[in-house]
């Protein structure tokens, strides 16, 4: 599945161009990688924004470039600090029957039986590294957590194995674990020093 999006080709100097368009609704943008070399762009921010919100940052934007249709990835994005608005996108260009490789957040699934009897959930990864054809990248892997007990943990070794993509991240990571609930006890003298009488005869 893929998604159009509008861009125009832009001049890159002076600088101060960038700020006009931020402030005009437009966001300064670069395109490059299969078949095309670097070329500056400007996207639409609305656009952009309800495209990545509605289908995910994996998901294949067909940019229009020069009369050219381009199928590309989001790359990276830059984030202004203050709003958290896009202030600046990298297009990565990619050839549709090849394998890339991208970053795909980990969902968990279900109710642990650790949890349901006291234990904690300890999460220790977020994402996994998978590699497959621009249209089967998956936005997220699921892992369903339902069976796990206290005491056990569920690898990347562990997940189920998918047609359309492969998981590239080493095996060996954990991802989660049920951990038993740790209780804090202060701990106290067993019995109070006696206060020391000025005077009295030590024993």
């Amino acid at each position: 599945m893929s998604v159009s999006l509008e861009v125009q080709e832009r001049a890159v100097r002076p600088r101060s161009l960038r700020n006009e368009l931020r402030h005009s609704g437009k966001i300064p943008a670069v395109v490059y990688g299969y078949q095309i070399e670097s070329t500056p762009i400007t996207v639409d921010e609305k656009e952009l924004t309800k495209i990545l919100r509605d289908n995910g940052a994996n998901t294949v934007i067909t940019l229009s470039v020069g009369g050219k249709k381009i199928n590309t990835l989001v790359y990276k994005t830059q984030l202004d600090t203050f709003t958290s608005k896009i202030k600046h996108v990298e297009f990565l260009a990619v050839n549709m029957s090849e394998a890339t490789e991208v970053e795909a957040e980990i969902l968990l699934t279900g109710e642990s039986t650790g949890v349901k009897s006291g234990g904690v959930l300890a999460q220790n990864l977020y994402s996994v590294l998978v590699s497959a054809t621009p249209e089967n990248l998956p936005e997220s892997v699921e892992v369903d957590i339902s069976n796990l007990a206290i005491g056990d943990a569920i690898t990347v070794a562990d997940l189920p194995k998918n047609d359309k993509f492969t998981i590239v991240t080493d095996g060996e990571e954990q991802i989660v674990s049920i951990v038993e609930a740790q209780e804090n006890i202060e701990e106290t003298p067993a019995e109070a020093a006696e206060p020391e009488v000025i005077g009295e005869d030590k024993e």
